[in-house]
């Protein structure tokens, strides 16, 4: 179905083909399908600033398959450039903004099709959300994974090891020299971060939905076949809409199960769980994502390691064959017949694979000799998590699988860091960070810094951080997030006191607090809900509806109908 024949054909359409004129296009051009180009393009992020190039590539397919490609900005915004101030509580709601606002251009201009450009942490979902909203032909191209920098403690570096570093800058186990050459030299080239967080997560996992082309999520940023694919993205894409293949018939209950076995084979980020109950939501799909991550992470191999969970990061992961050549080890934990954005199934594009580039068995792995037997996400539940928490067991040591400390409790992310760098974190502390859910923080802030610091200070073994905020794919060391409910809806992560004693137990997929149930009641019973932080303007909008990190931190507009 050609949607923009109804706006372009006809004399009485003259009046939008004169505006399109006005633009250079010609009559020929209005006569082919509109396909849109999305593009999340910025000065400020990344891993969007090659993306002009990619656009012009994407056009260039688009326009030699026959169709006519019109070009529009999205906003995106760097999970690093918000992390540790008032930004940080945009960033996960910016994800609705992106949603809505490709949703919003699409209808308006009546687009047969669209290719989504975006590369990072919340522009990915949000890219997939929309698609899955407009069910029309749809293929998602990010602008790749940036380089590893020079090596630091151990590995190639990248812009996280900063943190790391300030840690040990200020335990006076590094200089200031030290210091500022790792500024300079920690991220070499344009992309997502070089590491496996939830930029490369999500790119990794639309490949495993089917929404990008094979290796599309993970080629570099700096490769020449990062442009070849662009082009013959602009070509898929044509194949789609003559075909009518649209998004809906490529996300389906299936591919979300073959995107969750892929994040918990290569230990992707937490908060793909959240991310893929939202594209489910769109895609108006019957799954309860988060007891399929439940339920398959027992038995779903690691098959690849990557930075965090190792030194590889990114890049190696692709030269030893990347998302496809590990669906292909997954063997038949994978429905190879779900439909993608090539027009082909998943088990003919894993047939039709060339793997040009040695393998590294230390990266990627075969599944006869997987790195575990579990995946590497876990989902959690207790006295404290009575809905859910969220772990990354694939990225700390089994010796912190059954932890036992003693609580250390902050109301906000700052607060922490603070105790953290003043030292008064200790070797057995439970660091507890909370209000910082959906609803309370608002926008469920990361908190990548707390963690990084515990690491440089050289306290990642030695204790745990729990909160009802999340965390960063790069983060390493004992966590639990997305505690739900959260405090600011009077979950019991509200209620718990310094110096209460906590148990995280992995293999028992567990969080508890160990004090009595009647103490705890006691204490719920005395709980108030405190005031929001923001009233007006997009936070507060969201602070007021979002719905919880366990059904996907989304804007729920039936709760517009239950408010004051």
């Amino acid at each position: 179905m050609q949607r923009s024949k109804k706006i372009l054909v006809g004399n009485e359409n003259q009046y939008y083909r004169a505006t399109l004129k006005s633009m250079g296009f010609t009559t020929e051009d209005l006569k082919r399908p509109l396909i849109g180009i999305a593009n999340a393009y910025s000065e400020l992020v990344p891993g969007h600033f090659n993306l002009r190039q990619v656009a012009q590539r994407v056009r260039d397919g688009i326009y030699r398959a026959g169709g006519t490609p019109v070009e529009f900005g999205v906003i995106g915004g760097c999970d690093g450039m918000g992390q540790g101030h008032k930004g940080m509580n945009y960033i996960l709601p910016s994800r609705e903004i992106v949603a809505d606002s490709v949703e919003a251009m699409t209808e308006i201009n009546a687009l047969d099709g669209i290719v989504l450009l975006g590369s990072c942490d919340k522009i990915v979902p949000g890219m997939l959300m929309a698609a899955a909203r407009l069910d029309i032909p749809a293929i998602l191209l990010p602008g790749g994974p940036m380089d590893g920098g020079i090596v630091f403690d151990g590995r190639q570096s990248d812009q996280t090891s900063s943190m790391e570093a300030y840690g040990m800058l200020t335990a006076n186990k590094i200089t200031e020299e030290e210091y500022k050459v790792l500024e300079d030299h920690s991220c070499p080239s344009c992309g997502s971060c070089s590491y496996l967080g939830t930029a490369n997560t999500m790119c990794s996992l639309s490949e495993a939905l089917g929404m990008t082309i094979p290796n599309g999520g993970i080629i570099p940023a700096t490769s020449s076949a990062r442009l070849q694919i662009a082009q013959l993205t602009g070509v898929k894409i044509m194949e789609l809409f003559e075909k009518q293949i649209t998004a809906r018939q490529i996300i389906t209950k299936e591919s979300i199960r073959n995107a969750i076995k892929v994040c918990m084979s290569m230990s992707g980020s937490t908060n793909a769980v959240m991310h893929l109950t939202a594209i489910a939501k769109e895609a108006n799909l019957d799954i309860d994502v988060l007891q399929e991550f439940d339920d398959l992470s027992r038995n779903t191999p690691q098959l690849a390691k990557i930075n965090p969970s190792s030194k590889w990061n990114m890049t190696d992961f692709y030269y030893a064959g990347g998302v496809i050549k590990l669906m292909d080890e997954l063997d038949n934990h994978v429905d190879r017949n779900q439909m993608t954005v090539t027009a082909k199934t998943v088990g003919e594009n894993i047939a039709e694979a060339i793997y040009a580039y040695p393998e590294n068995k230390e990266v990627l792995t075969a599944k006869e000799e997987p790195f575990g037997y579990e995946g590497g996400v876990a989902v959690l539940r207790g006295n404290i998590a009575p809905d859910t928490g969220i772990t990354k067991p694939g990225a700390f040591d089994k010796s912190l699988y059954d932890f036992k400390g003693e609580a250390i409790c902050f109301d906000c992310e700052e607060d922490a860091e603070e105790a953290i760098i003043k030292g008064d974190v200790k070797d057995g502390h439970i660091v507890v960070i909370r209000y910082e859910g959906p609803k309370g923080g608002p926008g469920m802030r990361e908190m990548f810094k707390a963690m990084k610091l515990l690491y440089g200070r050289g306290l990642a073994k030695t204790t745990a951080l729990i909160t009802d905020g999340r965390f960063s794919g790069t983060n390493n060391g004992c966590f639990v997030g997305h505690i739900s409910p959260e405090a600011a809806e009077g979950g019991p992560i509200a209620i718990i006191e310094d110096g209460d004693m906590i148990e995280i137990d992995v293999d028992n997929r567990s969080i508890n607090l160990l004090v009595s149930d009647e103490e705890i009641q006691e204490r719920l019973s005395k709980w108030k809900r405190p005031e929001p932080k923001y009233k007006t303007g997009y936070l507060g909008l969201y602070s007021r509806i979002a719905s919880s990190g366990s059904k996907g931190a989304v804007m729920d507009y039936d709760k517009l109908n239950n408010l004051d």
